[in-house]
């Protein structure tokens, strides 16, 4: 079962009367329940851009072509209002972002569980354990965002998309900061929040090796998806990301 599926979603970015960047241009994808996704491609390919529109943070176009349409666990994405949208992300989805969007006045403790917080709900314990744990997060818990560094403030953002267990965890470079240790531990933990429970991950990345570790890689060029890799490894992601760039 699909639990996101979208056609036809553009973006046109408007940098200034004259000038802007068509940064999706009718893209069609479908990702199942339980799956892990990656989405690669060069530099502006429009990988984020899909990510943002995929996790609701911004509607696609509706003019100058078809009409989009975006489901979201068979719920049509394209007619909420901006608070159903909220509502939806704020009870299915998690986010972990390249700026990490930690709150400073907040530790790393309150910031993992502020979306259970606004809630109004109480983190499972030994949940909360297992995934501050897997994230090496443990002896930070009271420092605040200031007070740790970019490693560790990666480490804060992926336990706070973790910790609610969403149905769907967006991820932009969750390895970005990390050592290839931490990063590696972060991305069998993903790993497994998809084998042992059925959670969907869709996941941003230029790197080859954290890709592998999805079960299928979508491919972006200009804004189109250009191919799709089932069963990747590290070298078949390589070479198709080389044919790409070339």
């Amino acid at each position: 079962m699909n639990l996101i599926e979208a056609t036809d979603l553009r973006k046109t970015y408007r940098l200034s009367r004259r000038t802007s960047i068509d940064a999706l241009q009718g893209v069609d994808v479908s990702i199942a329940a339980g799956e892990m996704v990656a989405i690669m491609g060069p530099s502006g390919s429009g990988k984020s851009t899909l990510m943002h529109l995929l996790g609701l943070l911004h509607a696609p176009d509706t003019d100058d072509g078809p009409a989009p349409t975006l489901r979201i666990d068979g719920v049509d994405a394209t007619t909420l209002s901006d608070g159903e949208r909220t509502s939806i992300r704020a009870r299915s989805m998690g986010f972990v972002f390249q700026s990490f969007n930690l709150v400073p006045t907040l530790t790393a403790a309150e910031n993992i569980t502020l979306p259970l917080d606004i809630a109004g709900e109480k983190p499972d314990p030994a949940w909360f354990d297992q995934v501050v744990d897997t994230v090496g997060i443990r002896d930070r818990l009271s420092h605040r965002p200031a007070e740790l560094s970019g490693g560790q403030q990666q480490r804060v953002a992926g336990a706070r998309a973790l910790v609610s267990r969403p149905e769907i965890v967006f991820a932009d470079e969750p390895t970005g900061n990390l050592d290839s240790r931490s990063g590696h531990e972060l991305l069998g933990f993903l790993r497994s929040a998809v084998n042992e429970h059925g959670q969907t991950i869709v996941m941003v990345t230029h790197d080859a090796s954290a890709a592998s570790f999805a079960d299928r890689i979508v491919f972006l060029g200009d804004g189109k998806v250009v191919d799709e890799m089932l069963e990747p490894t590290t070298r078949r992601i390589l070479d198709r990301l080389k044919s790409l760039e070339g």
